[in-house]
């Protein structure tokens, strides 16, 4: 396959944790794999922006979590960390990656930071985006209920075309480029056969947590980022945190945090001009932050 940055990526499927299919966009076969995990809601298309950047210099692949674009969705609903991490696992083996650069935003970033702290000797590289131990109430809520206004929270009505979603993603993306907008409306729709449309994403991916009291979903949290936070603390590679300078899901603090404190050999990068979305708000600057990290004087 070509390295050549204008090349459409290819699209492939592979076995994830019990068989259920991973989708994988593969910009370029060559190189050591640098491998990009996208956030909640979204799929390997919104980094077609960057990918193409560092084709030539990696063998570059985008994967689908399980429940997101075209990767299966999960009939027992099971989307715990601990499921993505296995997919992770089975995919790479199926798709011959050993040691790599990973590359996580959001939900993403939190996934990729379990995987490289239980295997940290296989990561050359780990770059979070927007993506943390400890995330801000306020951008959860607001993601939540964007998904839910964008027909990803369980509502039965269709979403009836393809620009009327587009309409939703430009104000559930307020700053995102039109571009992005567009390419997110063209690939996070699955027609329905009655008519209209659906999001790609399983509208039960958070059943489980929808079922737990306060109390519960407050100790799973609390669990949860204590092994995020020692997760970071066993990752001995060169590890970039970038945030958004406007984001409402990382706080600067934990940011600062993660690249002065947790990470033995981590910088943060802070863009401006973006929200929690980087990619798709200053695609430029995200390129600029993390091509200077992953590319050094390539």
């Amino acid at each position: 396959m070509s390295s050549d940055p204008a090349a459409a990526p290819r699209s492939l499927t592979v076995a994830g944790a019990d068989g259920l299919p991973i989708h994988v966009l593969a910009w370029s076969d060559d190189g050591v794999p640098l491998v990009l995990l996208h956030g909640f809601g979204n799929d390997a298309s919104i980094w077609a922006d960057f990918a193409p950047l560092v084709a030539p210099y990696y063998r570059t692949l985008a994967l689908d979590l399980r429940g997101h674009g075209d990767s299966g969705r999960d009939a027992a609903h099971r989307y715990d960390y601990d499921f993505h991490v296995r997919d992770l696992e089975c995919a790479f083996e199926a798709l011959g990656v050993g040691r790599l650069v990973l590359v996580g935003h959001s939900l993403g970033g939190r996934i990729a930071t379990l995987f490289a702290g239980r295997h940290p000797e296989r990561l050359a590289g780990l770059v979070l985006v927007d993506s943390g131990p400890e995330l801000d109430a306020r951008g959860t809520t607001r993601i939540r209920l964007d998904m839910e206004r964008t027909g990803g929270g369980g509502a039965a009505a269709p979403i009836p075309s393809e620009a009327e979603y587009a309409r939703l993603l430009s104000i559930a993306y307020p700053a995102a480029r039109p571009a992005a907008i567009a390419r997110m409306a063209r690939h996070g729709l699955r027609p329905l056969p009655g008519g209209g449309f659906e999001r790609k994403t399983d509208p039960a991916f958070h059943a489980a947590a929808r079922q737990m009291t306060p109390t519960e979903a407050a100790e799973r949290e609390r669990r949860m980022t204590a092994e995020l936070w020692d997760a970071l603390r066993r990752v001995p590679c060169p590890a970039l945190v970038v945030r958004g300078a406007a984001s409402d899901v990382l706080a600067a603090d934990v940011a600062d945090r993660m690249a002065d404190e947790a990470l033995p050999a981590g910088r943060l990068a802070v863009v401006p001009r973006a929200s929690h979305s980087v990619m798709t708000d200053n695609p430029e600057g995200f390129a600029e932050a993390v091509c200077a990290f992953v590319l050094g004087d390539a």
